[in-house]
């Protein structure tokens, strides 16, 4: 069983340490800008890219708007090709559920293909505590789960080791499967790939249980879709005789023709490829072909919430493909499990917080694990604007605005450590509403820089510590202008034939 997220430190702090490890940081820096470079070429081959990110952006946020019509035609599909649809308001339901249709079949294992959404309600560790093993199938997942680990990256679960200490995981942990250990392995890829490949065979053909997520649902068919690299989710979805898969809401779209833009748009973003290796595509349940028996479990889970904000809700819209953390430069030095969740980087700093609300320490902190420079907006397949629900979140916690989450309307109470920027900015708005004070204050400031000091004191140290304070010039603008022009005000066309 992998570790779990629950109690995780607020993201300043997590950070303070994950930063501090250089072989972290090596291993993270040579991933990332490998992907990211490999991502640039793949996307570079499409002419009409920018067309496609927003046609997909589009047929997000039309979705959204009619969440409520497409799942209902969804769960009409599904039911009519012989799946049953079930529906988890929370974690807690989603993880009750998913476990009695375990149980209903009198087996005590399951496989399981890569999934954000099982992996945010903590599924394996609620099957564990029913007496139920599940065993991840996708190489990275593996790795993290016998490294008794948490995943820190969407596309690339175990990013944080390198192959050596790989090896000394499948090492020191596989004999713990029932089968002996290879003590002779390499840290060649090759190698370890097969260890993994000898270990999960046997598990793929006598498991009768198959758990998966989903990337894509079609209201139109009830069609549910998967794409993978490695083949061992269509190994997952296709041998056991049941299958149960847990999506997240907002992962329908309503037609075939608006899948086709997200099979272009997530390969390229996400792994570089032209388009994935291996998509699987299964509409309930047919005889004589695949599962027997077919379960959907869809998930809220904090997203009716989100899609109530008007401005947070376009984090709905993310297909998971990790560009954005792949282009991050704080996620780069950081790592995933600084952000204390299985949605890491600069989406996981936007959706953890609406998922689970910002009145908790780690979320309230979320929203300010960012230097706001836009990257992961350009590399966001469907244009989320990371920066603006950033932005937004952050006014969210500052200012404790009211909130409703699951039916009750609570009043958000700011964090302490944002309240002197809160009383900041207070002082700010207020010297700028008063333009006498403000001319004063920069006269003043000017007259006396000489005696300003390099860095500031006290709880201002931190963030001069690692920033030049900018000089302050012997005259404002607005007295350089009098002294020079001999007027307080710009005239309109010198202006204009200044820009």
């Amino acid at each position: 069983m992998s570790g779990t997220y629950l109690g995780m430190p607020a993201f300043p702090k997590a950070a303070a340490v994950s930063t501090r490890d250089s072989r972290l940081r090596a291993n993270l820096a040579h991933a990332t800008r490998t992907i990211r470079d490999k991502r640039a070429r793949a996307v570079a081959e499409l002419d009409d890219w920018a067309q496609l990110r927003a046609a997909g952006a589009a047929v997000k946020d039309r979705t959204l708007r009619h969440l409520d019509h497409y799942l209902e035609q969804l769960e009409a599909a599904v039911t009519a090709a012989g799946g049953h649809v079930h529906w988890a308001a929370d974690a807690k339901e989603a993880n009750r559920i998913v476990t009695a249709l375990v149980r209903e079949t009198g087996e005590h294992e399951v496989v399981k293909v890569k999934s954000m959404a099982t992996q945010e309600i903590g599924l394996n560790e609620a099957l564990a505590e029913a007496g139920i093993r599940a065993y991840e199938t996708d190489l990275a997942e593996l790795i993290v789960q016998l490294g008794d680990d948490l995943p820190s990256h969407i596309l690339v679960p175990a990013i944080h080791r390198n192959r050596a200490e790989i090896r000394d995981i499948f090492r020191r942990e596989m004999g713990n499967w029932g089968r002996p250990a290879p003590d002779d392995l390499s840290d060649s890829p090759a190698e370890l790939a097969e260890a993994a490949r000898r270990h999960l065979r046997e598990k793929f053909l006598s498991a009768k249980v198959g758990i998966s997520g989903a990337n894509f649902m079609v209201a139109e068919t009830g069609t549910l879709v998967v794409v993978e690299s490695e083949g061992n989710g269509r190994m997952c979805l296709t041998l056991p005789q049941t299958l149960i898969s847990v999506v997240g809401i907002e992962k329908v779209v309503p037609t075939w023709q608006d899948l086709e833009i997200f099979l272009q748009l997530l390969p390229r973003s996400s792994t570089a490829e032209r388009m994935n290796p291996y998509t699987s595509t299964w509409t309930g349940t047919t005889d004589g072909d695949g599962p027997e028996s077919f379960h959907l479990v869809l998930l809220d889970n904090g997203r009716t919430d989100t899609l109530a904000d008007t401005v947070g809700r376009q984090a709905l819209r993310c297909i998971r493909c990790s560009a954005c953390l792949n282009v991050c430069p704080v996620y780069e030095r950081a790592g995933g499990h600084a952000y204390g969740s299985p949605y890491p980087g600069p989406i996981g700093a936007i959706i953890t917080p609406q998922l689970r609300g910002v009145e908790g320490t780690l979320e309230a902190s979320l929203p300010y694990a960012s230097s706001l420079c836009g990257a992961c907006y350009e590399v966001c397949p469907v244009a989320i604007d990371i920066p603006e629900v950033l932005v937004h979140l952050r006014e969210r916690v500052v200012e404790g605005g009211p909130v409703t989450r699951g039916g009750a309307r609570t009043v958000l109470r700011p964090a302490r450590g944002h309240a002197a920027e809160r009383a900041a900015m207070r002082a700010a708005g207020w010297v700028l509403g008063h333009p006498g004070v403000l001319r004063a204050g920069m006269r003043f400031a000017a007259r006396t820089r000489k005696l300003h000091p390099r860095r500031l004191p006290g709880p201002g140290r931190a963030w001069s510590d690692t920033r030049d304070l900018p000089a302050v010039p012997a005259e404002s603008f607005r007295d350089w202008w009098q002294r020079t022009r001999g007027t307080g005000s710009v005239p309109a066309k010198q202006a204009g034939d200044e820009k």
